[in-house]
């Protein structure tokens, strides 16, 4: 991986920066919306030890949130990601094509400094809190609802109610998605520079980005 792919985000963050994303180990759970999208910013933006879990093949309507082409529909998604990664900028992203549950999250989550839960629905969200709650494992949870949207520590976290779970037939802006993405990364790499934890909520109607207090 040439440190030339990242000249200018290294003269945004610095090198000792860049250095400690490199080194840092995410894993991001779920592939669509808000997962393959926060997957490739943060190939993109230096993150060198990255691992995916995601299940889900790629259907034709995800193409218009979800960085995939015509041409993978009916592909996993995780694997896509990751073949895409390395030709991009040669990123290794380590894709895992599991359903994660409370019997095997410590195998898929093991070595993580972080988890990040992109997942669409509150069974895997709970799964995730409540192992990183009980190893005390960094946790970030990223989540969209109509035009609204949530960037939240595990401490503060509540799993949404399975009412509003997944059906795939909910409204989605992508420009409510890219804009989540990029406070998700953002927040992230803060965490990674300095230690520090921020909550945000997201509006797309007035383009706001609040601040949470937990």
């Amino acid at each position: 991986m040439s440190n030339a792919f990242f000249f200018h985000e290294q003269l945004h963050r610095s090198a000792e920066v860049m250095q400690r994303l490199r080194q840092f180990k995410v894993t991001v759970c779920g592939a669509g919306a808000l997962g393959a999208n926060l997957v490739e910013a943060l190939a993109r933006q230096g993150f060198a030890a990255l691992r995916v879990i995601d299940r889900d093949r790629i259907e034709e309507r995800n193409l218009s949130t979800q960085p995939y082409f015509l041409s993978d529909v009916g592909a996993f998604k995780a694997k896509i990601l990751a073949n895409s990664l390395y030709r991009a900028v040669g990123v290794k992203v380590d894709a895992r094509l599991d359903e994660l549950t409370a019997t095997n999250a410590a195998k898929l989550l093991q070595d993580s400094a972080l988890v990040v839960d992109a997942f669409d629905n509150s069974a895997s969200r709970r799964v995730v809190k409540e192992y990183c709650q009980s190893v005390g494992m960094e946790c970030l949870h990223a989540g969209l609802a109509s035009a609204y949207a949530e960037v939240m520590w595990n401490d503060g976290y509540r799993v949404p109610s399975a009412t509003h779970d997944d059906v795939c037939d909910y409204p989605l802006a992508r420009n409510l998605v890219l804009l989540t993405v990029a406070v998700t990364s953002e927040t992230l790499i803060k965490f990674v520079a300095s230690g520090d934890r921020q909550n945000w909520t997201i509006t797309l109607a007035d383009f706001a980005v609040r601040p949470f207090a937990v």
